[in-house]
């Protein structure tokens, strides 16, 4: 029984972090590795600290409830539960698209596959795990074998890059510049949108919940913002190793180019295999994450679960080859990821004040500080991008 536990906390960290570390992750860490330089080690930092508060208020609140969000969300305010879960559903949508997409480039780089019939192959592979009688378990170890195979790639390219550490230690806690949009766009692409509950509904399914489960909880929310963390300083590690050498990045596709220049044709290939790697396993933690959202309004759809999973998942792929690139499309559902953490954020933190949901759970003081002081910046942020694209 033990055994299983342990094995649940790791398998809902993991789908956690395999959900945050999706193509954009990828091209992000790069993208803000190249304009900062070494000072983005201290954007890691600082925006870690930040996922660490949100995940953690959000986790505990669903494990002493014994709830999913929507559920809780209801429980604050009739109704609220729904709207929580159409943009949840919307923004996961959106993302797996682009998620296909990163799939489809990943078998390109590795085989030469054409990216759509790369995305195809690649949601199959998805929709196998589904359509396994034992889909828990099958997600569990996919997601596992996946991670821990783009986690050795990331390493041995941070390694043979030759990053100058010792400038990237001292420039994360005495930066030379800092970016709070950079520190904004981690956070939401950690932990926004259907990102955090990922982990946290997965233990609900897993019936790891209460108020006795509390520390369990603790050690699983913050070994996925770790091994988020891991991947992102290696990936920052590795990227700044070939902008201090001054070779040229293709703005096109900065990590494969990262990639490339640290490691030759043999890097462009494990490029493929990071981005196949992060586009698949985030296919499988939106799509299940999302019909999370909505499997507590019908029986219907929790006893069939997994065919609307795989529902979800065929949506995606068609749009993204009706549509090729769904520029607009990820753009929208950025400014939808910004603004669904504060909206879920505050609902968690009223819920954790509300005995009728939680029972006799006592919210610590410096959990309720760090969720408002986030969702104040967060709400703030999502204001700007939101007037800025309309």
């Amino acid at each position: 029984m033990k055994n299983k536990t342990t094995s649940s906390l790791i398998a809902a960290a993991l789908l956690m972090a395999t959900s945050a570390v999706g193509p954009g992750f990828l091209t992000q860490t790069t993208v803000f590795t190249e304009s900062l330089g070494a000072s983005f080690g201290f954007v890691i930092l600082t925006s870690i600290l930040i996922d660490i508060g949100v995940q953690l208020n959000i986790w505990r609140v669903i494990a002493a409830s014994k709830r999913r969000a929507q559920d809780i969300a209801n429980m604050v305010l009739p109704g609220l539960g729904i709207f929580l879960s159409v943009l949840i559903i919307f923004g996961g949508l959106a993302f797996n698209i682009g998620n296909i997409a990163g799939a489809g480039l990943g078998l390109e780089a590795l085989f030469g596959i054409d990216i759509k019939t790369g995305s195809i192959i690649s949601s199959l592979i998805a929709v196998t795990v589904f359509a396994n009688r034992q889909a828990g378990k099958a997600m569990d170890l996919f997601t596992q074998v996946l991670g821990f195979m783009m986690i050795l790639a990331i390493f041995y390219i941070a390694t043979v890059s030759h990053p100058p550490l010792g400038e990237a230690a001292l420039r994360t806690v005495a930066p030379l510049k800092i970016d709070f949009m950079a520190i904004i766009t981690l956070v939401g692409g950690t932990v926004g949108g259907y990102i955090t509950f990922a982990g946290g509904h997965r233990l609900i399914d897993a019936g790891i919940s209460g108020a006795e489960n509390l520390p369990k909880v603790n050690k699983s929310a913050v070994m996925g913002i770790s091994v988020v963390a891991f991947i992102r300083i290696f990936l920052f590690l590795g990227s700044l190793g070939i902008i201090s050498q001054g070779l040229p990045i293709n703005n096109n596709n900065p990590t494969g180019s990262v990639f490339e220049l640290a490691a030759g044709s043999f890097g462009f290939k494990l490029f493929g295999l990071v981005i196949f790697a992060a586009a698949v396993t985030s296919i499988i933690g939106s799509a299940y994450t999302s019909v999370s959202f909505i499997k507590s309004f019908s029986p219907k759809i929790s006893k069939n679960e997994n065919w609307f999973i795989i529902i979800f998942i065929m949506i995606s792929m068609f749009t993204f080859i009706a549509i090729g690139k769904p520029v607009n499309l990820l753009i929208i559902a950025g400014a939808i990821n910004g603004i669904i953490l504060p909206i879920s954020l505050s609902v968690m933190l009223v819920a954790s004040y509300n005995s009728n949901i939680v029972g006799a759970y006592k919210q610590p003081f410096w959990l309720t500080f760090i969720g408002i002081s986030i969702v104040i910046i967060m709400s703030f942020m999502s204001i700007k991008i939101l007037s800025d694209l309309f």
